[in-house]
């Protein structure tokens, strides 16, 4: 797990929305793009309609497959202007970014964050737990209703509707280890980004105070 320290060096405000970048950019570049993440609901936003007020509503899936890229400035314009500002965080599309932020605890410090601004209006969503099963699920495109035993016992044959259970249950099992395997992929990645940025701390510590000893010479 990376530290609180690293974690909010990735977290600035944008035009008043929160931004989550890599920590290897200390300012994103002009062309960096980013996908904007509801952290309460775990969703992506995928477009925006309007009510009949005229007010902008953002629209997300549990699905990042599904959700679209935009420009910083963009997602800044949106995420400001949704009727509920505060719930959305947007995410550079960068793998240290995705690390610290999925892994890294980076999801729960901007849930932390932005419920001390939302409005209760904001908050009438559930919170959905921040567990591998869902991060994987909200990755990977799985829903969670999805079993073969919902469909209509009628139009299948008993035979084959067992066998359906059946790998079904198979399928269980390779998920829940993939959930298992994904997590320690992640966080060990996080781990080791942040031992090699140690290491060039120090590097370039030993190279500040070689350097007077070699013009001494």
């Amino acid at each position: 797990m990376a530290s609180n320290v690293q974690v909010e060096g990735c977290i600035t405000k944008e035009r008043g929305a929160l931004l989550f970048c890599s920590p290897k950019e200390k300012q994103p570049k002009p062309g960096a793009k980013v996908q904007i993440i509801d952290v309460f609901a775990l969703q992506v936003v995928t477009g925006y309609i309007r009510d009949p007020h005229g007010r902008l509503l953002l629209q997300a899936q549990a699905s990042v497959a599904a959700g679209r890229n935009w420009s910083i400035a963009k997602a800044s314009q949106l995420i400001r202007n949704d009727v509920r500002p505060n719930r959305w965080v947007a995410l550079q599309v960068d793998k240290y970014a995705w690390g610290l932020f999925w892994a890294g605890g980076g999801l729960q410090h901007c849930r932390e964050l932005l419920v001390k601004e939302a409005t209760a209006s904001e908050n009438q969503s559930a919170l959905v737990p921040a567990n591998p099963e869902a991060l994987l699920r909200l990755i990977l495109d799985l829903h969670a209703d999805a079993n073969v035993s919902e469909l209509d016992s009628g139009a299948i044959p008993a035979p084959l509707m067992a066998a359906g259970n059946t790998l079904a249950k198979q399928w269980k099992l390779v998920i829940y280890s993939s959930i298992a395997w994904f997590s320690i992929l992640l966080i060990t990645i996080t781990a080791f980004v942040v031992a090699l940025e140690k290491q060039d701390r120090k590097l370039e510590l030993l190279l500040e105070r070689a350097t007077p000893s070699l013009k001494q010479n």
